[in-house]
C-alpha cells in the first residue's frame, strides 16, 4: 500500500492543498518506489546502456572498481553504488569516505569554458555573485538564475586566466541556456563544453594522498584555490573543493578521453598507502553538511530565499539576469523556505525514491528533497520544503515513509543545518551562521 493511499489522500488531494508550495510544475508526489509493491520491496529497475546517453572517460574504470548501481546526470551514466548491500553498502562507503580517503568518478560534472576578451563580463551577467571577485587561479560556488529568479544551476566556477573561466556544473544543460544568452554576439566570447572531467578527491587522509600525487605545494592551495600539476605524466588543474565537507580536492583531467587510465591508475596506485576506496559520490556526508543537490532540494522553480542561498545574490550588482526578480522577491519574502529534520524510522541507507509526504496535525504541508541516516546525529535526517511558519526550529511534523523504514508517519522535529559542522566553515555558514 502506498503512502498517499495509507493516509486517505489522492494525487488531486495533494496538488490540491493551499499550504503546499505552488508551482507551474508541481512536484510528483505520486509514491510510486523504484520497482515492486510500489516501492516497498525496493529491487530497482533495469538501466538501459546504449549511445543516447554518455559513459564519461571513467565508465570502464568505474565498472572495474565494481560500481553496480547507475543513475544519469547531464546526460552521463552516474555511479552510485560500489560496495554490494551484503557488504556493508552505502554506509561502509560512509566509513571510507569519514576516516580513510575516497575516489569519485564525477565525470558528470561537465566543463563549459567561457574565453574571450569579455569573458568576465559574460560571466558577470549570468551569475548572481560578482565575477570580479574569482582571482585568476581561484573558484567559487555561484548560482545561475534566470529572468524569475528560479535557480537554473549551481556550479563551481574556475577561473583559469583573465580571459577564461569554467563551469563546472550541476544537473542541467547549462552549456546551451550561456550560449544562448549570447546568441547575437554581445559578448566577444567562445562558449564551448570542453575535454575536462573530474575526479574528486575526498576524506581525512586526502591531503597526504595528493602530496604523494603533486608534492608539499598543494599545502599552499587555499579552500577554492586552484593548482596546476601533473598526475600520471597527464595535464590537470586541481581545486580544493569538494561535495563533502570533509577536507577533499577535485582533479580536472585535460584531454580526459585519452588520458582517464593514466591519471586514474595513478590516483589509485598512491592511494593503496592511505587506505583510498572508490566509492558514489556521498549524498548520505552531503546532507549531513547542508549541502544541496540540483534537481532534488532546488531546480528552476526554487529561488535562492527559499533555499538558504540567498547570500549568494549581490545586490549591489549592477545588473545580472534575474536582478529585478530576486529584489522583488528579496523585499517581500518568501511563503516557503527548505528546513532540515531529524526525524524517526529505521535507518534510511537507499537514495529515497519519492518526495516523502511532510505533514502538520493531520495536513499535508510539505514534502521531504533529501533523506539518510546520518550517523553523527543516530538518526534519520532530511530536507524538507515547507511553509515559512513550519521552518522554526523545535517545529513539530510527521512524515509518511516507505515500510521499508516505518509502519505509517514518523515523528519529525525542524533542527538546525548542517547536521554535521565542518572544521573549515565556507563563506554562507559564516555568512548565515545555519545553512538553510
Amino acid at each position: 500500500m502506498s503512502n498517499d493511499v495509507m493516509n486517505g489522500l489522492t494525487v488531486a488531494d495533494m496538488f490540491a492543498n493551499s499550504r503546499l508550495k505552488k508551482r507551474r510544475i508541481p512536484i510528483q508526489l505520486r509514491q510510486s518506489g523504484d520497482n515492486g509493491d510500489e516501492g516497498i520491496l525496493a529491487e530497482g529497475s533495469r538501466l538501459l546502456v546504449d549511445t543516447l546517453l554518455h559513459k564519461g572517460p571513467y565508465w570502464h574504470l568505474s565498472q572495474a572498481a565494481g560500481a553496480w548501481c547507475y543513475s544519469v546526470y547531464n546526460h552521463v551514466y552516474h555511479p552510485r553504488a560500489y560496495i554490494k548491500p551484503e557488504d556493508g553498502g552505502l554506509m561502509q562507503e560512509y566509513v571510507y569516505l569519514t576516516e580513510h580517503v575516497t575516489l569519485w568518478n564525477v565525470a558528470v560534472e561537465r566543463q563549459i569554458q567561457v574565453k574571450g576578451p569579455d569573458a568576465e563580463a559574460f560571466v558577470d551577467m549570468v551569475i548572481t555573485r560578482r565575477a570580479d571577485k574569482c582571482a585568476i587561479g581561484k573558484c567559487r560556488y555561484v548560482i545561475v538564475c534566470n529572468s524569475d529568479g528560479g535557480i537554473l544551476n549551481d556550479p563551481v566556477l574556475l577561473r583559469l586566466d583573465a580571459d577564461e573561466f569554467w563551469f563546472s556544473l550541476a544537473n542541467t544543460d547549462i552549456g546551451l541556456y550561456l550560449q544562448g544568452v549570447n546568441a547575437f554576439n554581445r559578448y566577444d566570447v567562445e562558449i564551448n563544453e570542453i575535454d575536462v572531467s573530474p575526479v574528486q578527491i575526498q576524506g581525512p587522509k586526502s591531503t597526504n594522498l595528493m602530496r604523494d600525487l603533486v608534492g608539499d605545494g598543494i599545502d599552499d592551495v587555499p579552500y577554492y584555490g586552484l593548482m596546476w600539476a601533473e598526475v600520471g605524466g597527464c595535464k590537470v588543474v586541481i581545486s580544493r573543493t569538494g561535495f563533502s565537507a570533509e577536507a577533499g580536492f577535485e582533479i580536472y583531467l585535460f584531454d580526459a578521453i585519452r588520458n582517464a587510465e593514466k591519471m586514474w591508475n595513478a590516483v589509485l596506485a598512491a592511494g593503496e598507502a592511505h587506505n583510498l576506496h572508490v566509492i558514489a559520490p556521498g549524498h548520505h556526508r552531503r546532507i549531513e553538511a547542508g549541502i544541496l543537490s540540483y534537481g532534488q532540494d532546488m531546480d528552476v522553480e526554487t529561488n535562492p530565499y527559499e533555499c538558504g542561498l540567498g547570500w549568494m545574490v549581490d545586490l549591489s550588482k549592477h545588473d545580472f539576469i534575474g536582478k529585478a526578480a530576486l529584489q522583488k522577491i528579496h523585499q517581500e519574502g518568501v511563503s516557503h523556505k527548505l528546513a532540515g529534520l531529524r526525524m524517526g524510522g529505521k535507518p534510511i541507507t537507499w537514495y529515497p525514491a519519492d518526495f516523502y509526504h511532510v505533514f502538520a496535525d493531520g495536513e499535508l504541508v510539505g514534502y521531504v528533497t533529501s533523506a539518510w541516516f546520518s550517523p553523527v546525529q543516530a538518526s534519520n535526517i532530511a530536507f524538507a520544503m515547507l511553509p515559512v511558519e513550519l521552518t522554526e526550529l523545535g517545529t513539530n511534523l510527521q512524515v509518511a515513509l516507505p515500510r521499508t523504514y516505518a509502519d505509517g508517519l514518523v515523528d519529525a522535529e525542524v533542527v538546525e543545518t548542517p547536521f554535521k559542522r565542518p572544521d573549515s566553515p565556507g563563506t554562507g555558514l559564516l555568512a548565515t551562521g545555519s545553512k538553510l
